[in-house]
């Protein structure tokens, strides 16, 4: 490892002597191969999230009768309506506690397989899934569907944390952040086909259910097929296996040119620091007072964008385009709706972030999500006074979901990968995903209870969450946009430190202040 960085720094003065190249400006397009890159990534990890996450929408009532005829078959009279409910609930709820494990295990597995071999492996469970749920009503076992839910819930926890830490890295500083935030594009995309794919006139039907649940294999296989062909992340294959030769390889492919000098010595630079340094385990990130303000932010803002209610809004949402005159059967149309808004707000986002910066985003769309929220809550109030209040409520949703896309729902799940160094990386996208898969059951246990003692004021918890968001992004989180991972670490140090960055301190010989008479 150590030959090869001395080889590597060698060669790369030996370039500079030999012809200085002109200075040019830096492109904003990505290559070819980086393109393909974020494709293969994105469709076998976060749209597999939203996909499986969306699709159990359509199905509900057909697999809850399914689970009645199956018990009935075994045991000769009816499951008691409760434990259908019950079993419905564990099918639901195996999701989250999946992505949970998954979050657990993506760090250990980028670690000892790297990136883009972990997304590969993490296939295997959701070919798995795929037949758990097609052979599930042949084989008369809703215990297979809740397997499949299981598998399915670690293959998302795992793909959340290792595709954005994958497109991170490979990625250069000037289009990082627009790269990153394609996690979100493809989550939103995810969340968006599985809502038209459950419609009645695909897959939604009472007979196509079993169909409608396997079909998660056919991004799988896009993946399994496509990702082999692309480059491993340079920083990975430099500083943690210290393959050379492999990095400068990846690192040509993506960048589209043979010119990438500058860019190796960063690499080489950020090496150095990382030097006799091994990977980071998760409860070490809160003991190390160097990582104190990053680990903080990972904290708050990612327990922000699960607690802001978007999902929440989106569980309300059936109830309030049907006050608003929507029919029964088109309300699954206005969700798709919901999704499309999400879906372009994620793009929008990802276009503009290089240029607006990370912060912004954040403190906008919270401010953003505060106002359509409390306009909300008092549309919710006054809907049974005014006939027009209920087309203002259902505004709002899109507007908050407009919102929540363009700033939060992309932006967060960056951070892990821009405020950590190479080796404290992967632990801190174990307590991101540990931490979003836990809010996001609590969330879903606890709201039916918010709802209940709230009613039409359910969404004012979920306002103080929206505005600590705002205030903590604006006072404590720092811009990252334009910097390179070495740079951010000695910012992150410099406020992590602060007395230790006013100035140098004397050094010389001590100051002899009295004189004797």
């Amino acid at each position: 490892m150590a030959n090869s960085g001395v080889s590597l720094s060698a060669a790369g003065r030996g370039m500079e002597d030999e012809q200085e190249p002109p200075l040019r400006p830096q492109t904003q397009i990505p290559s070819r191969v980086l393109f393909l890159t974020i494709c293969a990534a994105g469709i076998g990890g976060t749209f597999q999230l939203g996909y499986n996450l969306s699709i159990l929408n359509a199905p509900i009532l057909h697999i809850q009768e399914f689970t009645n005829e199956t018990w009935w078959a075994r045991t000769g009279w009816p499951l008691p309506d409760h434990l259908v409910l019950f079993v419905w609930s564990l099918i639901v709820s195996l999701y989250p506690l999946g992505g949970l494990f998954g979050a657990l295990l993506a760090g250990p597995l980028a670690i000892r397989l790297g990136r883009k071999k972990s997304l590969l492996v993490n296939n295997t469970l959701v070919v798995a899934a795929a037949i758990l749920f097609g052979f599930s009503r042949r084989a008369g076992s809703f215990e297979m569907i809740m397997l499949g839910r299981l598998l399915t819930g670690i293959s998302a926890g795992v793909s959340m944390n290792i595709q954005p830490m994958y497109l991170g890295e490979s990625a250069p500083k000037e289009l990082r952040g627009a790269v990153a935030m394609t996690s979100a594009v493809f989550a939103a995309l995810g969340i968006m086909m599985g809502h038209v794919v459950g419609l009645r006139e695909l897959l939604g039907s009472p007979q196509a259910w079993p169909l409608l649940l396997a079909s998660c294999l056919v991004p799988g296989v896009l993946q399994l097929t496509s990702l082999p062909l692309l480059p491993e992340s340079p920083r990975y294959l430099l500083i943690d296996r210290g393959d050379t030769e492999t990095c400068l390889v990846a690192l040509q492919r993506l960048r589209g040119t043979a010119d990438v000098v500058a860019e190796l010595a960063e690499l080489e630079e950020e090496r150095a620091a990382c030097q006799g340094l091994r990977a980071r385990r998760p409860w070490e990130l809160f003991q190390d007072g160097a990582l104190r303000r990053q680990v903080m932010s990972l904290v708050v803002l990612g327990s922000a964008m699960q607690l802001c209610g978007n999902d929440s809004l989106y569980a309300y949402a059936s109830s309030v385009f049907l006050e608003a005159g929507v029919p029964q059967e088109k309300v699954q149309y206005a969700i798709i709706g919901t999704g499309c808004c999400e879906l372009l707000t994620a793009f929008v986002s990802c276009v503009i972030i290089e240029r607006v910066g990370r912060r912004m985003l954040l403190m906008g769309g919270y401010c953003l999500m505060t106002c359509w929220g409390s306009v909300f809550t008092v549309a919710l109030c006054l809907q049974s006074f005014l006939p027009w209040i209920p087309y203002l409520a259902m505004s709002c949703i899109f507007a908050f979901i407009l919102s929540f896309g363009i700033g939060p729902a992309g932006v967060t799940g960056i951070l892990a990968t821009e405020l950590f160094d190479q080796t404290a990386r992967p632990a801190a996208y174990m307590v991101y995903g540990a931490l979003m898969w836990t809010m996001l059951f609590l969330v879903g246990l606890g709201f039916p209870f918010i709802l209940k003692k709230l009613s039409h004021f359910f969404y004012v918890p979920f306002l103080g969450v929206c505005v600590c968001g705002a205030l903590y992004t604006g006072f404590f989180l720092p811009e990252t946009k334009g910097k390179t991972f070495l740079e951010i670490s000695k910012e992150l140090h410099r406020l992590n430190f602060p007395r230790r960055s006013q100035g140098p301190t004397w050094s010389g010989p001590e100051i002899i202040r009295s004189t004797e008479l």
